[in-house]
């Protein structure tokens, strides 16, 4: 199912010059029925590990989901969850080539269509930013494996750096991205893009609203992805949020391709 906001998609004038794509990475490029990057990181790192970063993930993603908590409260939560779960990669000694080896083994999975929508964007020269409070490294490794890392896609997400060794380095926690902080705000990779009017920003989450300044989201086209969860209350709320949203079957880069189109 579809919810569009007509109005507001008649009035951005999108051209192939002044227009470029800021989009969440887990749940949003990847599917639903996907392994999040952070899980993916650390796929081969054992059941000791994996069981913890569940643990983490049964406490804190239900706090992230809560639209009713004060944000203090809720961002307190998710710097410790994100802290945690980096903390986890050293306590298990994780190496680069199990990265590498994760993401080609693991379960991470395309949604329909993205990959023809990056195709898409190359060919008609339109940046498309990931930003992403996953694992940079992860991100940047699977759209190689799938063919489709172009030129015009800039990644800004958690990277971690590996020493001589191959092992993973202490991660500067000031400079973490998650879920409430995730902003294109002072990142734009290049200076070019700044000249660029109009925006699409596409995200799972309501906080994925944040990755552009309020000023911004007038020439900006919305496009939220609820694929489980279904609720009334939660459709109205996406609703009062994004441009357009995507429900169920509809959800994928098919549908944004046609109603760009």
């Amino acid at each position: 199912m579809k919810y569009i906001n007509t109005n507001k998609l008649e009035t951005l004038k999108f051209s192939r010059d002044n227009t470029y794509v800021l989009i969440d990475f887990d749940n949003t490029i990847t599917g639903h029925n996907s392994d999040d990057s952070w899980e993916t990181a650390g796929k081969l790192l054992g059941k000791k590990f994996n069981k913890e970063l569940e643990l983490l993930w049964k406490k804190y993603r239900p706090i992230e989901l809560d639209y009713n908590m004060p944000f203090n409260e809720k961002n307190q939560a998710m710097e410790k969850w994100y802290s945690e779960c980096m903390m986890l990669y050293y306590k298990y000694k994780l190496t680069k080539d199990q990265v590498i080896e994760s993401v080609k083994t693991g379960n991470l999975i395309l949604r329909e269509g993205a990959k023809r929508f990056f195709k898409k964007a190359y060919e008609e020269n339109i940046p498309v930013i990931i930003l992403s409070a996953g694992i940079g490294n992860v991100i940047e490794e699977f759209l190689k494996q799938k063919g489709c890392y172009y030129p015009n896609i800039y990644i800004i997400s958690n990277f971690i750096e590996f020493d001589e060794n191959g092992f993973a380095k202490t991660f500067d926690m000031s400079t973490m991205i998650h879920t409430l902080n995730k902003s294109i705000k002072d990142k734009l990779p290049t200076k070019e893009l700044k000249s660029r009017k109009y925006k699409i920003l596409i995200g799972d989450l309501i906080e994925d609203i944040n990755m552009l300044e309020k000023e911004e989201l007038d020439t900006t086209l919305t496009i939220g992805m609820l694929d489980n969860n279904t609720t009334q209350n939660l459709v109205e709320m996406y609703n009062k949020v994004f441009d357009i949203l995507l429900t169920e079957e509809d959800v994928c880069f098919e549908e944004i391709k046609k109603l760009l189109e």
